[in-house]
């Protein structure tokens, strides 16, 4: 007889910006990155020594780029941290806005189905807002239905110009 899962119980999330020049935020982003990595949805496999070593430095270095942390948090002290959602400022030229694309969104196992994703997400749109971006896209693996019921629930969907030519793909090309 197998023992039930552990009851893990998440209290308040706090989210803020992580800031790269900080060691221990810039630790958080690549452990958060790095257990999103080795799930299933992220590839399963863990980021690689010279990609740990790089992550935060180019972050830092691209134009744009931004980082929320999720933590739990307890009577407004920051707890363990829960949650990474790296983004990257693009433009959008039929707006002739900034728009924000979510890169990478991560919850750890044991915090997942808590609501951090959703106060995640939130967050992320009050910040792509306050930076006046007309829109903040995302790629989500056909598969992941948890994904995509809750960026579903937050208005999030297929991406379409004209509904006869069809809906907008993401392709990419290895170099």
């Amino acid at each position: 007889m197998s023992s039930p899962a552990p009851t893990v119980t998440v209290r308040p999330v706090s989210v803020r910006l992580a800031d790269y020049a900080d060691a221990a935020d810039a630790a958080r982003v690549v452990t958060l990155l790095d257990s999103y990595a080795r799930d299933p949805m992220g590839g399963g496999k863990p980021l690689s020594e010279d990609v740990r070593a790089r992550l935060v430095s180019g972050l830092a270095a691209h134009p744009g780029a931004f980082s929320l942390l999720a933590f739990e948090s307890d009577e407004g002290a920051e707890g363990r941290p829960l949650g990474l959602a790296n983004c990257i400022t693009g433009f959008s030229t039929f707006a002739a806005r900034p728009l924000v694309n979510i890169h990478d969104m991560a919850v750890l196992p044991e915090a997942r189905g808590k609501g951090v994703g959703r106060v995640l997400m939130l967050a992320v749109e009050e910040e792509a807002r306050a930076r006046g971006a007309c829109k903040i896209t995302l790629e989500v693996l056909s598969g992941n239905a948890t994904a995509k019921g809750l960026y579903a629930s937050l208005g999030y969907g297929d991406y379409a110009l004209d509904p006869e030519a069809g809906t907008a793909l993401f392709w990419d090309k290895k170099l």
